[in-house]
């Protein structure tokens, strides 16, 4: 997977930045903030204790130090491109780190999701797909219908006007300039669609505001 003028690429990035106890910092700012946002995300859509939930891109833990809390004991799963990341968060992040087996940190940089158990009812990728190129949530989509018993999963993208030229930068309402082919990456709304439909989702657009002018969508299987 490629990601396209993100920072991760650079060798040794991730050793680097943890070795400066900078975990929190990889995942960008406003970490309280963030983090309530996608516990708030979390319940509104009404996931409930006994649910199950897989974190994507789920980093050092930021909406797992709060919804490991939340869940029963063993129904929060995570993965990300590097695993040394969530386990720097396990280690301190979590209030109770025996809630969370680290075994169910599962490294995965290219949305294959291995070693994910088929009992994930609920999935959430919360401010990953804009560091990457677009193909990645088509594939991030294909490869969750290998969960049957998954009824949701949320994931935010930056959208871009229909208008606005893909060889122009686009400001967001929150002020991050976003770019049709490097990161931050932005979509159209009909390409986002366009891929659920050919991966077979249903989407809804959620109209409440998200940090830095994300946009949150719900994906249901169609069938």
């Amino acid at each position: 997977m490629s990601y396209s003028h993100a920072p991760y690429t650079r060798p040794g990035f991730y050793a680097d930045m943890l070795a400066k106890g900078m975990h929190r910092d990889i995942v960008g700012g406003r970490w309280e903030e963030t983090g309530e946002r996608q516990m708030e995300i979390i319940e509104e859509a009404g996931v409930l204790p006994h649910h199950h939930l897989l974190d994507i891109g789920a980093g050092p833990l930021r909406l797992g130090c709060k919804v490991v809390e939340y869940l029963d004991p063993g129904h929060y799963w995570a993965t990300d491109a590097s695993r040394a990341l969530m386990l720097v968060g396990h280690g301190r992040e979590l209030v109770d780190p025996a809630r969370l087996d680290p075994a169910q940190l599962v490294e995965d940089s290219g949305f294959e999701f291995p070693d994910i158990p088929e009992r994930i009812t609920h999935a959430i990728a919360f401010g990953v797909f804009p560091h990457l190129p677009p193909e990645n949530l088509a594939i991030c989509l294909r490869n969750l219908q290998r969960l049957p018993q998954l009824e949701l999963f949320m994931f935010t993208v930056f959208l871009r006007p229909d208008e606005i030229e893909a060889e122009l930068p686009y400001r967001q309402r929150d002020g991050v300039v976003t770019h049709a082919a490097r990161a931050p990456h932005d979509m159209r709304a009909g390409t986002v669609h366009g891929m659920a439909r050919d991966t077979g989702w249903s989407l809804r657009e959620d109209p409440k505001k998200l940090p830095r002018g994300q946009i949150l969508f719900h994906a249901r299987r169609v069938g």
